[in-house]
C-alpha cells in the first residue's frame, strides 16, 4: 500500500532512473532483476521504460535540444535519467498514460537532493512535450543511428540495410536458444521455432529464461543465432583437443563440447569464468577452465582447433544494448582491431600445423572483419583463409560472401525467420601443414 509521501510506481521509477543513469555514465545496460524490484510487474515496466529511452535515444536527444534552450544543467543528479525516460513514456509508451509521466518525473526529482531544486524546470519541460508529443513521435528514423555509424554501414551494406537496421533497434532482440538435445518434443514445449541446425527462437517472451521448462534440466542455452554459427564451423578433426579463447559466458564452450571435442575454455575474467562454469555445471559439461590472457597463453601442446571470439566494439548487439552506438568512437575501434590482431597473433602459435582457426566478433565494423583478415593472411605466414562455403549454412546463404567469409547484420532472417539477428563477422583459417 502506498501514502501520499510515497507515490504509486515512484519506486519504479526511482530505480529505472539509476539504472538509465548508471548506463549514461559508461556502464553496460543490463536490465533490472529481482533485488532492484521485487514486484515482477513494476520491474517489467522500469525495464521497458529504460530500454525505450536508450533505442530512442537519438531521437530524445533531438527533443532535449528543442526544448531545453540553455542545455541540461550541470551537476543535477538524476535530472537528465528521469526527463528521458519520461520523454520515452510520453512520446513512444502513450499505453502507460501521460499523467504518470509528468506526476512522477516531479516526485522523483523531489527525491534527489542535486535536482529538487529543478522539479520546476522538468514540470515545464514536460508540459510543453506533451503538447508537441505527436510531432515529437513522427521524427525521423534516421535519428535513431548515429550519423558516423549511418555512413559506414550504408557503405558496408547498402542504404536498404541501415533502414532496416533502425527497424531492428526498435523492435529489440527475440530470445534465441541453442538445444543440447535437438527434439521436437522440446522445441515444443519452449514455444519456439526451428532457426538453423540446433538454433531455435521463443515466439514469445513471457516468462524470465530461468522459468523456461528444462532449463534446470540443462538442456538448451541462450545464445543468439548469429553467435551459434562461429564454433559450428570450426573444422577440427572429431574429438580433437579445441580452444576456445575470450570463452565467456560459455557458448561456444558448450557448442564445441556438444560436437564431441576435447575443450579447453580460456578467459582472463575469473568472474566471468565463474558464470561459465555455473552455466557448465547446469548443462552437464565439463570443460577445462583456464585463467589466463589469451595474447600470451602458452600451452603445452598446441591445439588441432581455435575458437576465437575477439574482444571488439560489440556494434553487432545493438538491438540488445543500444547504448554502444552511443558510446563507441573511432578510436576505440582502431584499439580494439589491435588487440585483436595480437590475439591472433596468439592464436597461430597456440595452433597445431593443419589446425583450424575461426576467428569472430559480434561487430558490424570492417575495421574488425574484413580488414582483420587481410591483415591477418599479409602478417602471419603459415596461416590460410578456409572460405566458408554456403552450403555449410542452409538456410543463411546470403550471409557468405564471395570471399567464404560470413557476415551477418540484424536485418538477415536466419531460416527465413522474421527477428532479425546480431551483427557477426567470422572467418576461418588453417595453419599450413
Amino acid at each position: 500500500m502506498t501514502s501520499k509521501h510515497d507515490p504509486a510506481g515512484l519506486k519504479l521509477r526511482l530505480a529505472a532512473a539509476q539504472r538509465l543513469r548508471a548506463v549514461l555514465g559508461g556502464e553496460h545496460f543490463s536490465p533490472l532483476s529481482e533485488k532492484d524490484l521485487a514486484n515482477g510487474r513494476d520491474r517489467a515496466l522500469a525495464n521497458r521504460l529504460v530500454t525505450t529511452a536508450l533505442v530512442r535515444q537519438g531521437q530524445i536527444d533531438a527533443m532535449l535540444v528543442e526544448l531545453l534552450e540553455k542545455g541540461l544543467p550541470p551537476r543535477s543528479g538524476t535530472f537528465e535519467a528521469v526527463l528521458r525516460l519520461s520523454l520515452a513514456q510520453l512520446v513512444f509508451l502513450p499505453d502507460i498514460g501521460a499523467h504518470s509521466a509528468l506526476f512522477l518525473a516531479v516526485e522523483a526529482v523531489k527525491r534527489d537532493p542535486k535536482a529538487r531544486h529543478l522539479s520546476g524546470l522538468m514540470n515545464a519541460v514536460l508540459r510543453r512535450a506533451q503538447s508537441n508529443s505527436a510531432r515529437f513521435g513522427l521524427m525521423d528514423d534516421t535519428l535513431l543511428i548515429p550519423e558516423q555509424f549511418r555512413a559506414i554501414w550504408t557503405k558496408a551494406y547498402g542504404a536498404e540495410a541501415v533502414e532496416s537496421f533502425a527497424e531492428a533497434l526498435v523492435e529489440g532482440a527475440p530470445l534465441d536458444l541453442t538445444l543440447k538435445d535437438d527434439e521436437p518434443e522440446l522445441i515444443a514445449a519452449l514455444g519456439a521455432q526451428r532457426l538453423l541446425h540446433d538454433s531455435v527462437r521463443l515466439l514469445t517472451r513471457d516468462r524470465p529464461v530461468d522459468a523456461l521448462p528444462f532449463y534446470a534440466e540443462g538442456r538448451w542455452w541462450v545464445q543468439d543465432a548469429a553467435s551459434a554459427l562461429p564454433a559450428r564451423l570450426l573444422a577440427a578433426a572429431p574429438g580433437s583437443a579445441v580452444l576456445d579463447l575470450c570463452a565467456a559466458p560459455g557458448g561456444k564452450t558448450a557448442q564445441l563440447l556438444k560436437a564431441g571435442y576435447e575443450v579447453t575454455a580460456l578467459d582472463n575474467d575469473a568472474s566471468r569464468l565463474e558464470r561459465l562454469r555455473a552455466n557448465m555445471t547446469r548443462l552437464g559439461y565439463a570443460p577445462q577452465v583456464v585463467l589466463a590472457d589469451a595474447a600470451n597463453y602458452e600451452p603445452a601442446q598446441a591445439f588441432a582447433g581455435i575458437v576465437l571470439d575477439a574482444p571488439c566494439s560489440a556494434t553487432g548487439t545493438f538491438r540488445r544494448h543500444p547504448e554502444v552506438l552511443w558510446r563507441r568512437q573511432p578510436a576505440d575501434i582502431a584499439g580494439r582491431a589491435r588487440l585483436q590482431q595480437a590475439l591472433l597473433t596468439n592464436a597461430l602459435r597456440c595452433l597445431a600445423p593443419g589446425g583450424s582457426l575461426v576467428y569472430c566478433v559480434c561487430s558490424l565494423e570492417p575495421e574488425e572483419g574484413e580488414a582483420q583478415v587481410d591483415w591477418a593472411l599479409a602478417a602471419l605466414p603459415g596461416l590460410e583463409l578456409d572460405p566458408v562455403r554456403a552450403e555449410e549454412l542452409p538456410g543463411l546463404e546470403q550471409a557468405v560472401t564471395s570471399r567464404g567469409l560470413v557476415r551477418t547484420h540484424p536485418g538477415m532472417a536466419p531460416g527465413g525467420v522474421a527477428g532479425g539477428m546480431d551483427g557477426f563477422f567470422v572467418a576461418r583459417f588453417r595453419r599450413a601443414e
